[in-house]
């Protein structure tokens, strides 16, 4: 018997609002994974990823606080596939198990594992029951991402090229949500789908 909690993949591309839509759905009771939480804690000062990290790249990959050094490994992964590769090798299995143990701890109505590369990692389609899209318009992306991150609009853009296309995200999904408009026009799409979750859970 399967006693895995009913579960959702929540993705979308950068500045799409993943945490604003995750924030809406844990006010309704879910339980809210998300992965990057975990690997900042992972490569966090003292994470049980730094060592293999330091051991693949060098000590200079860490800062002065025994952390990622973020900046100096977003040069080299941008401008390396092999050196990303790498990075993922020592992440991913990480990032997976600490997902899987938080969501077997998890005591909401249902569980939505918040992964923004979950269409690029492939693996995470078997491990839950639907994909949810959060989708917006590329301007809208880049506009919120150049605001919020202090970015110029080509670095935007290389970040953008760097993932999944919306047409691949949306070819993955079960359901999107459209996020355009703000908060006002996303709580009866969140309502939906939170009606839909707790039916077929």
């Amino acid at each position: 018997m399967n006693t895995a909690p009913f579960s959702i993949g929540l993705t979308g591309g950068i500045g799409s609002g993943k945490t604003t839509v995750a924030d809406m759905f844990a006010a309704r009771g879910a339980s809210i994974v998300d992965s990057d939480l975990i690997a900042h804690s992972l490569t966090a000062p003292g994470g049980p990823a730094m060592p293999a990290i330091v051991a693949e790249f060098g000590p200079e990959f860490a800062d002065a606080t025994g952390a990622l050094d973020r900046a100096r490994m977003r040069q080299l992964v941008f401008a390396d596939a092999g050196a990303k590769a790498r990075l993922e090798a020592i992440l991913h299995p990480r990032i997976r198990d600490g997902a899987l143990a938080a969501a077997a701890a998890a005591t909401g109505s249902y569980v939505i594992y918040a992964v923004p590369l979950l269409v690029e990692s492939g693996a995470w389609r078997e491990r839950v029951a639907r994909i949810l899209v959060v989708d917006c318009r590329e301007e809208v992306q880049i506009s919120r991402v150049m605001a919020r991150n202090n970015l110029a609009e080509s670095q935007v853009r290389a970040i953008m090229a760097a993932q999944a296309s919306r047409a691949q995200r949306l070819a993955a999904a079960d359901d999107v949500i459209e996020n355009n408009d703000g908060i006002a026009a996303l709580t009866p799409q969140i309502d939906r789908l939170h009606a839909l979750y707790m039916k077929i859970r």
